[in-house]
């Protein structure tokens, strides 16, 4: 499997921003969870969504300003964050495992690069 993340950039406080996860090779029953690391901390959870579709968590920090999708035919987990602020600063990651969802960084068999997301006016 894997994994690339692309749509990171600069968004002013309050904007939104859509990441995409382009998933490769044989991912059948993995599902696939965005997490963000700020500079000198561990990398958190930010949402999941199982290879159905079907299941879907988000951290309560995201809660309401996130939200997580599949795009089966464009093999895609995009997601689309609202109402932006600095705290949201951060390398945005994708990481993929054999689950109906995934929530911890270590449960992750699978990674992207990162893509940077930056909230600054």
């Amino acid at each position: 499997v894997q994994l690339a993340e692309s749509g990171g950039g600069l968004v002013q406080p309050g904007g939104s921003l859509r990441l995409s996860c382009t998933v490769s090779g044989r991912s059948d029953g993995y599902a696939v969870a965005w997490f963000r690391q700020h500079p000198g901390k561990e990398r958190e959870f930010v949402a999941t969504i199982s290879w159905t579709g079907r299941t879907i968590h988000y951290s309560d920090a995201m809660q309401g300003r996130a939200t997580i999708s599949r795009d089966a035919i464009e093999k895609k987990v995009l997601l689309d964050l609202d109402s932006l602020n600095r705290d949201d600063t951060a390398v945005y990651y994708c990481g993929a495992a054999y689950a109906s969802s995934v929530r911890r960084p270590d449960d992750c068999d699978y990674w992207g690069q990162g893509t940077q997301v930056t909230v600054s006016s």
